[in-house]
């Protein structure tokens, strides 16, 4: 077990660069068992959950080569094979290798996923797809038997713009006959890259990134290359620690656009901001003031950021509101942040916080990825020094936040417990 140690009330000062990201890597290596050759992957983050998803590879028959951000994954001699629950279970995203082996041998045996705890997270709408398709799916416990004599494209409504329901079947209608139709379908960044790959290795798709997709069916995917699009939840993490306690802080290798939904809210509380094509510069300010969060699918606020932002709202002068409609288990940061002097209170599905406040260290727990990143935040600008354990949360989806905020003046270390 891991936790880390630090030290607050230090200013951050000089660049720090945009990882690859995670939500689109975890998708993009599945997808690449579609392929009857070989997959270059760049800019892939260095994080626990590549392991993860390169430990299923492996088992599955695929050789990986990873050297610093490339990974070449070859697929030529891969097998279909149950996926056993020790290793599915180690994240949710390893569900993305159900629509790949069932579109690629129209059989997929594996366990349910595992993944953070922040509320229910059902694959129903990704089952209800692959029947829509023409597969069977069999449950028995949390083992999951999907099978097909062949999958035929149809017409897909999502009740909700699920991602992973949205990429699970754009990756496995890459090989149904005919064509298939997600409508209501997520417009993650992520989603369109994962449409880049499959579209390189001879995929007919359409529409990524847009509300409607549609996916022609191919015989055949083969080699191609791809670049891992900058992660946009870690850039919006990092530009929050430049309110809090940035000094000239400069986050480089993102997309500006794809965090318009904070950046827009973060001018809405007086954060000072300097936007470039793929940088933003940014320095902490006092006073700020209170505003208001809806979580939404995007291109609305994303509940991912909700979490990290709670800290620099308990900052601002006044009362603001974070009303989460994605996930019901998104405020399990709360009570630690609440021991290091916040003034939250949570009813239903809203949390008020109430500022100005005064952060003190305290020993606390990551619950889960994003809540670990808010309590990182929290302890970045509280007085005196902030043990937090449960930290391999966070490490599953941030690229060496250790190194990355040392380098920009932050006095933080890991250590084994």
């Amino acid at each position: 077990m891991k936790q880390m140690i630090v030290e607050g009330s230090h200013k951050l000062s000089g660049v720090i660069e945009i990882s690859g990201s995670k939500n689109s890597a975890v998708a993009l290596i599945p997808a690449s068992l579609l392929s009857s050759g070989v997959i270059e992957l760049t800019n892939v983050p260095n994080i626990s959950d590549i392991d993860a998803l390169t430990e299923i590879l492996t088992f599955l028959g695929a050789e990986i080569k990873r050297t610093d951000k490339k990974m070449r994954i070859d697929c030529t001699k891969v097998q279909n094979k149950e996926i056993p629950e020790n290793i599915s279970k180690r994240l949710r995203a390893s569900y993305y290798f159900m629509g790949a082996l069932l579109g690629k041998y129209k059989h997929v045996e594996m366990y349910f996923p595992g993944g953070c705890s922040i509320g229910k997270r059902p694959i129903n709408f990704h089952l209800e797809g692959f029947e829509k398709l023409g597969a069977k799916v069999i449950i028995e416990g949390n083992k999951y038997i999907v099978d097909a004599e062949e999958l035929i494209g149809t017409d897909i409504d999502l009740s909700i713009a699920s991602v992973g329901a949205t990429m699970n079947l754009m990756i496995v209608a890459t090989y149904a006959k005919g064509v298939t139709t997600i409508h209501n379908a997520a417009r993650e960044p992520h989603i369109v890259n994962v449409a880049q790959l499959l579209n390189k290795m001879g995929a007919k798709i359409e529409g990524a990134g847009s509300s409607e997709i549609r996916i022609e069916g191919v015989t055949n995917l083969g080699s191609a290359e791809q670049e891992v699009v900058p992660d946009y939840i870690e850039a919006g993490t990092y530009v929050i620690a430049g309110a809090l306690c940035g000094n000239h802080l400069e986050i480089k290798n993102l997309v500006p656009e794809h965090i318009a939904s904070l950046t827009n809210k973060l001018k809405e509380m007086g954060v000072a901001m300097d936007v470039k094509e793929n940088s933003i510069c940014i320095s902490a300010r006092e006073n700020y003031l209170p505003i208001d969060i809806k979580t939404e699918v995007y291109p609305g606020f994303p509940t991912d950021l909700q979490q990290p932002l709670t800290p620099l709202l308990a900052l601002a002068h006044g009362t603001s509101t974070i009303q989460e409609n994605i996930f019901e288990n998104r405020f399990m940061h709360i009570p630690y942040l609440k021991e290091m002097g916040a003034d939250i209170t949570v009813e239903d599905k809203v949390a008020i916080i109430k500022g100005p406040t005064s952060f003190r260290a305290k020993q606390v727990v990551a619950t889960d990825l994003r809540a670990g990143a808010s309590l990182i935040l929290t302890a970045l600008v509280a007085e005196g020094t902030t043990t937090i354990d449960g930290i391999e949360h966070v490490l599953r989806g941030y690229e060496d936040i250790t190194q990355k905020l040392t380098n920009v003046g932050a006095k933080i270390s890991i250590q084994e417990i």
